[in-house]
């Protein structure tokens, strides 16, 4: 059976607990490396990838790039005890996008 691979980017303190569930962890927090890192995963054939809120902000143009493909699935994570809440920001819009409205949100 072919396994299929994940990774999870960040910071060190936020991403080396992934490890001990078998997950593959790169450290990285500067933005030029974070995004090479994405890519270089994706071309090793990862499926999904979570990465911490902090490091997704400063790769969304990497992350936009394969907002459409089937893999890698790029996924944020909150990066420690701190949420900046782009993880549900994504799941709204991916919602909204394929119901048509805002159903998960909407107040009133």
């Amino acid at each position: 059976m072919n396994k299929k691979k994940i990774a999870v980017v960040g910071d060190p303190s936020s991403v080396m607990i992934f490890k001990a569930v078998g997950f593959d962890v790169f450290y990285e927090e500067e933005p030029d490396q974070i995004k090479r890192r994405l890519h270089k995963l994706a071309d090793e054939g990862y499926v999904v990838i979570y990465i911490t809120e902090t490091a997704a902000q400063q790769a969304g143009d990497v992350i936009e790039e394969y907002a459409t493909a089937t893999y890698p699935a790029i996924i944020p994570i909150p990066a420690g005890k701190r949420s900046l809440g782009l993880g549900m920001k994504r799941v709204k819009e991916n919602v909204e996008k394929a119901v048509g409205a805002d159903i998960l949100f909407k107040e009133g």
